[in-house]
């Protein structure tokens, strides 16, 4: 039986050692291109787009305001008429995959890495991802943190500075630390 290379042992949610030779080079290409994109702002959509296309894999009608930073890149996936507001970051050790209109308020956080919750295990250096999925056609308020694992409904709106630690169904408006349903909106 085959080892998993670290990068499979991430994308899998195992524990993984984020110091591997090609996560870091990985890490590296993002950060040059992030560079790139970062120092774009102010530039027409078309010339920062190329430089996301060439950090997310392809992408069409998607507008992220500078400054932006993620892990990878490689591991995003979002659909049609995307926005992201300035100061966000997306930890995409995991995939994060978004839907169609999804608009994202300042300083949203969206986080796949997380850390053994165990010192002993913690000091060792290994992490974990576990992946997120955001629906069509949400809302993610200003400052909000969505954590490992989470699923956002489609048509859903989470609040301003909301940490949203579990699932959120669709059709909702859901705020809070630790976020919850406040009402549905059908």
């Amino acid at each position: 039986m085959e080892d998993k290379s670290e990068l499979q042992k991430m994308l899998d949610g195992e524990l993984y050692q984020v110091w591997d030779q090609v996560l870091v080079q990985m890490r590296d290409k993002a950060r040059l291109l992030l560079s790139r994109y970062n120092a774009l702002m102010g530039a027409p959509l078309e010339e920062r787009n190329s430089v996301l296309k060439d950090l997310l894999g392809g992408c069409s009608t998607i507008d992220i305001q500078p400054p932006f930073f993620c892990d990878y890149g490689a591991h995003i996936s979002v659909g049609e008429n995307f926005f992201m507001n300035f100061n966000c970051v997306i930890l995409d050790c995991a995939k994060v995959t978004i839907g169609d209109n999804v608009m994202c308020g300042p300083y949203v956080q969206i986080y796949t890495a997380y850390h053994p919750v165990i010192a002993s295990e913690r000091i060792k250096g290994p992490e974990l991802a576990s992946p997120i999925t955001i629906g069509d056609n949400v809302w993610i308020g200003g400052g909000a943190i969505i954590c490992p694992g989470v699923t956002i409904g489609s048509n859903t709106t989470i609040g301003a500075g909301s940490v949203v630690t579990k699932d959120i169904p669709a059709d909702v408006f859901a705020a809070g630390n630790p976020c919850r349903v406040i009402r549905s909106l059908v």
